[in-house]
């Protein structure tokens, strides 16, 4: 059995590209976009469960999320996560709706926004990377062990870095995207 597995290595790579896409879905943009508290946990019920299962978030205006807590003895843990989660929004409750009016961005946080979401396409590129060193190190060990030809090693090594080329590109057009959408430009 072949070590190399190209539909894997395919699977692993569009991972990490969707994964760029969740995280710089969750940076804010000066709209609201309920993405935005797709991250914060809640502590209620004696765990950390994650806040839409336990509230219903909305975008009623472009400039204001609505956070409908389904049970009133868990609006102030809710409140609490989105104050603390370093969003840079105030949540204002009203009985068993957290309203949150989405800020005008600075100069300097949509920068601040900009670096991060360059980190995380950085952290997807090492990633995409990753999966092109184990498919290389797949086809070595099978070269190794004469399952296939040095030929078919080039040959599947080159197919390979296509894929990586090719997510690459991926990840740095999901960047731009988001950078243009962030920095207004």
């Amino acid at each position: 059995m072949p070590a190399y597995n190209k539909a894997d290595l395919e699977r692993r790579m569009h991972g990490a590209v969707e994964s760029l896409k969740h995280d710089l879905g969750g940076l804010r943009t000066g709209r609201a976009n309920t993405a935005l508290l797709d991250p914060i946990t809640v502590e209620v019920y004696g765990s950390n469960m994650p806040l839409n299962q336990v509230a219903t978030v909305s975008a009623p205006e472009p400039r204001l999320l609505s956070v409908q807590v389904w049970d009133k003895s868990n609006v102030t843990p809710v409140e609490k996560a989105i104050r603390n989660a370093g969003l840079g929004i105030n949540p204002i409750v009203d009985g068993n709706n957290i309203r949150l009016p989405i800020p005008d961005m600075t100069e300097e946080r949509r920068k601040e926004l900009a670096k991060l979401a360059h980190s995380y396409a950085e952290k997807a590129k090492i990633a995409a990377r990753n999966v092109r060193r184990d498919g290389n190190d797949d086809l070595k060990t099978d070269e190794k062990k004469k399952e296939i030809s040095e030929d078919d090693r080039k040959r599947a090594e080159a197919e390979v870095q296509k894929l990586t080329d090719a997510t690459i590109a991926e990840i740095d057009a999901a960047l731009a995207a988001k950078e243009k959408e962030i920095l207004g430009k």
